[in-house]
């Protein structure tokens, strides 16, 4: 796997197998290059770039040397964003470094404005550079990466400790989504969760399996996960440092895998459900982050897990699930999985440890993709202050969101059923399925009154066929940002 690495200082850049530069096209026409890179290699450079646009997208130009380093890569990078994308522009950042075919020693040399830029830029190139590969034969080596952030001046800029940890386990989060489901049960899940927080001072973890879950009142997470080869589970883990003020549950969807239960998918539906864990994998590596990183709330993360499978045992349609909340669930539809084991979780997070603020993360709805799109997670939250904070830390980290719209009394209807409080989906799919599905989830808490975050990542948490690790950088600065912020009403 390729080992990504941040020296202090520029090396001679005469020796990598491969240089890349990025820039905004306004930086290379600013002569910035020729601050941050030896001279013949500016001028290199600079014949390359020349009457090149960043575009909407980036743009990549590449020269093969007689000499090193061997091959050079020109990112041009849009010189503007609008204020809903991320200063960091990570999306370009991606386009630009996506498929190349890179060996050996590669250098990486990123122009960057702010400190709290690198972050967003590493993002997008880590994206490139996945953990999980089952390949077999016919290929060389993964190359070695060094990252390099440099100012408006050639100076290099120290890469953030908050940034390497992030970049880190948004990797290992990505290796977890693509992982199929025969190497990632409900069992294993937690195994790589627990081997990933190995050793962090002030850990502590336990799990619910099986009947465990009926005798405490799981319903839903029992419910969805009882017809599985691997039983169902909650995992809980929990970072307790010295002297914390607040108190921060990060709960995610870890539905392993996905076939739609009894209604079931059809053909090109059911494919790449492997990833419908992508909220449980993210709140893993937030917790990490977090923890590592010795943040001083405490943080307990839960991970609702289980394998929406078909056998005689499955959950039926018109079956009535009682939820930890003590609601009860009359089903209607089998593929409407994920907001039982939210509902049970946020249920359980904060009336057993009564945080101050309770945040989901789930791979939803695809209706999320309809209304905020593939890069910028949708977002619902019972607090406005809450709200701005998350799309505030979203831009700064390179991890977009966007908020939906926060109305019970318009959505709550939708799931009015006639032998119980309610039903698991909508009545009308065409009235704010994405919010009507947070709803949904909030209904399991709305008696608490307690501050409550919904991020539906569907979208950017699997793209071209891969993890990308979305949502540590974004549920970890949230986590942090909520211990000193003014959520409103």
């Amino acid at each position: 796997m390729t080992r990504i690495t941040f020296p202090r200082t520029l090396p001679d850049l005469t020796r990598p197998d491969t240089l890349v530069v990025l820039a905004p096209d306004a930086a290379y026409a600013d002569g910035w290059h020729r601050r941050a890179l030896p001279r013949a290699l500016a001028r290199r450079v600079e014949a390359m770039v020349k009457g090149v646009s960043g575009g909407a997208c980036g743009t990549r130009v590449e020269a093969i040397t007689p000499d090193r380093p061997k091959r050079i890569v020109a990112g041009v990078l849009p010189g503007s964003h609008s204020r809903h994308n991320a200063p960091s522009q990570i999306e370009a950042v991606w386009s630009v470094m996506r498929g190349m075919k890179l060996q050996g020693r590669v250098h990486v040399i990123a122009r960057v404005d702010e400190a709290e830029q690198i972050q967003g830029t590493l993002g997008g190139i880590a994206r490139c550079f996945s953990l999980y590969d089952r390949k077999t034969g016919g290929e060389s080596g993964p190359p070695s990466l060094a990252f390099h952030a440099c100012d408006g001046k050639g100076k290099v800029v120290a890469v953030p400790s908050r940034a390497k940890l992030v970049v880190d386990a948004g990797r290992e989060v990505a290796r977890l989504v693509d992982m199929p489901t025969a190497e990632l049960t409900t069992a294993q899940f937690v195994k790589e969760a627990r081997k990933l927080i190995r050793g962090i001072p002030n850990v502590k973890t336990r799990v619910i399996v099986g009947e465990d879950l009926a005798r405490q009142g799981l319903g839903g997470i029992y419910g969805v996960g009882k017809a599985a080869v691997v039983a169902p589970r909650l995992l809980i883990m929990d970072y307790r440092p010295p002297k914390a003020k607040r108190t921060v549950a990060l709960v995610g969807k870890g539905v392993v895998y996905d076939t739609g239960g009894l209604h079931i998918k059809g053909r090109g539906s059911m494919e790449s459900m492997k990833g419908d864990m992508g909220g449980a994998a993210a709140v893993t590596g937030a917790f990490r982050v977090l923890a590592q990183g010795r943040a001083r709330c405490r943080v307990i993360a839960f991970c609702p897990l289980a394998e929406n499978s078909v056998d005689a045992k499955s959950y039926r349609p018109d079956d009535i699930l009682t939820m930890h909340s003590g609601h009860t669930v009359e089903i209607n539809n089998t593929d409407a999985e994920g907001r039982l084991l939210l509902g049970d979780g946020v249920s359980y997070a904060a009336r057993k440890y009564k945080p101050d603020v309770v945040i989901d993360a789930a791979t939803l709805t695809g209706a999320q993709l309809i209304a905020t799109g593939k890069a910028h997670a949708g977002i619902v939250s019972n607090r406005a202050g809450l709200e701005t904070l998350a799309v505030a830390v979203g831009q700064s980290v390179g991890e977009m969101c966007f908020p939906m719209p926060f109305c019970p009394e318009l959505y709550q209807a939708e799931f009015a059923s006639q032998v119980a409080d309610m039903k698991n989906s909508v009545k009308d799919r065409m009235n704010a399925q994405a919010s009507c599905a947070a709803q949904f989830v909030y209904s399991h808490i709305d008696d608490l009154d307690v501050p409550w975050l919904h991020v539906d990542l569907a979208g950017p948490a699997w793209r071209h066929d891969r993890g990308t690790g979305f949502g540590v950088g974004l549920l970890s600065g949230i986590a942090d940002g909520v211990r000193d912020a003014h959520l409103g009403a």
